[in-house]
C-alpha cells in the first residue's frame, strides 16, 4: 500500500508566491529559461536552471552549474524569499487550466515503495537525464523538482481534501502569466494528516508515475550513493492525482534527418504500412493510429494499414510503438529513443507550431505528430510490468516548481 509522509516544505512568502513559481526545469531549455527569467530575480529558476546566470557557453552540466544552484538557493533562504515551514504538513494543490480543475495531495512518498514497485513505472529514463538531476539534488541538498503521481479514485479521499478546500483558506492562490490558475492549501491539523496518511495505507494499493521519472529514479539514486556516509529522507517529493481528474496529451517526434531518404523514397516507404495522403493544413489526429507527418513544408496524414501492429498486445498497441517498430527503427535507424541524439521529443503543449518551426527552421528534417495515450493504457502497461518508448505521455497543466521544495538532507 502506499507509504506517504508529511514534510516540512521550504516554500515562498506569499506575496512573492507567482514570482517564485517557475515551469517544470524540463520544459524549458537553457535559452528558454533565461528568457523567462529575465527582470525577475525571485524566478525558482535561478535554481532549477541556474546555467541561465552563466555565460552562454558554459556546458550546462557542469559542477560550476550545480554550485551555483545551491548558492542561490541559500541566498533565497537567507533573503527571506523562501522560508522553511515550522511543521511537517500536507498540501493541497489546485490547477485550473482552460476551465478544468484537477487536485492533488503534496507530499514526501517512500523510495522504498518506489524500489519495491509500489509506485509503477511506464517509462525507462535517459542516463544523462538522471545524472543532471542526481547532482542537482547532491549538492543543492534538495529536490526541487515534483514527481506528478496518479492513482485510481478513493471517494473518501476525494471527500477529505474537497471538505479542507472548502472550509480553509489558500496559503496560495495566483494566476500564471500562461492563464494557469496555482491555489494551495497547507493541511497542518495534525487529525486530518493522520487521516490522509492512513486513507492512502489502506485504500491506495500502488501510484503511478505519469510525469517525472526522471526525478524519481534520481532521488532514489542518490539515497543509495550515501551508504549510511550522511543522513539522507528517505522520501521524495511528489503530488498524487486521483486518475478521473487527468488529462493527457499527445507527445510528438522530430527526426534530425531523413537517414538517406528522399521525400519521395521516404514516402514510398511509409506506403507499405500506412495509408499516406496529403494534408491541407496541420495535421493533429483525432484518433487512435492516426499520426501526422511535416516534411518539406507539406502535412501528411498517415493511417496504420490493418496487421501491422498487434492489437493483442498492450504495448504493441500503442502508437508510440507503432511509429517505433513501423517507422522510426526500420527507416530511420533510430534503434533506442532514449539514447539516440537525432531524435527529440514535443509536448502537445507546444502545439503543431513547434513541430513546423523546428523543421522549417533546418534543426530537424522531419516531425510526426501522434494520438495522445489514455490514462487506462498507462495504468495497465504499468500493471502488467511493461514500459512504454521513452517520452510517450504529457501530462497537462504541470506543477510550478520553487511553490514547495523538500530538504533531503536530516
Amino acid at each position: 500500500m502506499a507509504k506517504i509522509s508529511p514534510f516540512e516544505a521550504v516554500r515562498p512568502q506569499p506575496q512573492l508566491a507567482k514570482q517564485v513559481a517557475s515551469k517544470p526545469y524540463d520544459v524549458l531549455n537553457s535559452a528558454e529559461a533565461k528568457t523567462e527569467a529575465v527582470g525577475n530575480a525571485y524566478s525558482f529558476l535561478h535554481i532549477t536552471k541556474s546555467e541561465i546566470g552563466l555565460p552562454d557557453t558554459i556546458d550546462t552540466h557542469s559542477a560550476e552549474v550545480y554550485e551555483l544552484a545551491l548558492n542561490n538557493l541559500n541566498a533565497f533562504i537567507q533573503r527571506d524569499v523562501l522560508f522553511k515551514e515550522s511543521k511537517p504538513c500536507y498540501y493541497i494543490y489546485q490547477l485550473i487550466m482552460d476551465g478544468r480543475a484537477q487536485t492533488g495531495l503534496v507530499c514526501v512518498s517512500s523510495i522504498e515503495d518506489y524500489n519495491n514497485g509500489i509506485i509503477k513505472k511506464h517509462e525507462f529514463t535517459r542516463p544523462e537525464k538522471e545524472l543532471d538531476r542526481i547532482n542537482h539534488i547532491k549538492i543543492t541538498g534538495a529536490q526541487t523538482g515534483n514527481v506528478f503521481l496518479a492513482y485510481r479514485q478513493q471517494v473518501n479521499i476525494d471527500a477529505l481534501i474537497d471538505k479542507w478546500k472548502t472550509t480553509k483558506t489558500p496559503i496560495y492562490d495566483f494566476t500564471a502569466d500562461d492563464g494557469i490558475q496555482h491555489t494551495l492549501w497547507a493541511v497542518s491539523d495534525e487529525d486530518v494528516i493522520d487521516q490522509i496518511t492512513q486513507l492512502f495505507e489502506k485504500e491506495v494499493p500502488c501510484t503511478y508515475i505519469a510525469d517525472g521519472h526522471h526525478r524519481a529514479a534520481s532521488a532514489a539514486k542518490v539515497l543509495l550513493s550515501f551508504n549510511d556516509e550522511k543522513k539522507s529522507a528517505p522520501y521524495f517529493l511528489t503530488t498524487l492525482f486521483p486518475s478521473n481528474q487527468l488529462q493527457i496529451m499527445d507527445y510528438n517526434r522530430v527526426v534530425k534527418d531523413l537517414n538517406g531518404h528522399t521525400a519521395e523514397s521516404l514516402i514510398t516507404a511509409l506506403s507499405t504500412q500506412f495509408d499516406v495522403q496529403l494534408n491541407s493544413a496541420a495535421y493533429k489526429p483525432s484518433s487512435l493510429h492516426h499520426f501526422g507527418m511535416y516534411l518539406n513544408k507539406t502535412w501528411y496524414a498517415l493511417t496504420a494499414k490493418s496487421g501491422t501492429y498487434n492489437d493483442a498486445d498492450p504495448i504493441g498497441v500503442l502508437d508510440v510503438t507503432i511509429l517505433q517498430n513501423n517507422i522510426l527503427a526500420p527507416l530511420f535507424n533510430i534503434q533506442d529513443q532514449r539514447t539516440d541524439k537525432r531524435i527529440d521529443f514535443v509536448g502537445g503543449i507546444r502545439g503543431l507550431g513547434e513541430l513546423e518551426k523546428r523543421v522549417d527552421s533546418g534543426e530537424m528534417a522531419v516531425a510526426f505528430s501522434l494520438y495522445p495515450v489514455t490514462i487506462d493504457q498507462l495504468f495497465n502497461i504499468a500493471d502488467a510490468g511493461e514500459v512504454m518508448p521513452p517520452k510517450s505521455t504529457w501530462f497537462e497543466p504541470k506543477l510550478r516548481d520553487g511553490l514547495l521544495t523538500h530538504l533531503i538532507y536530516l
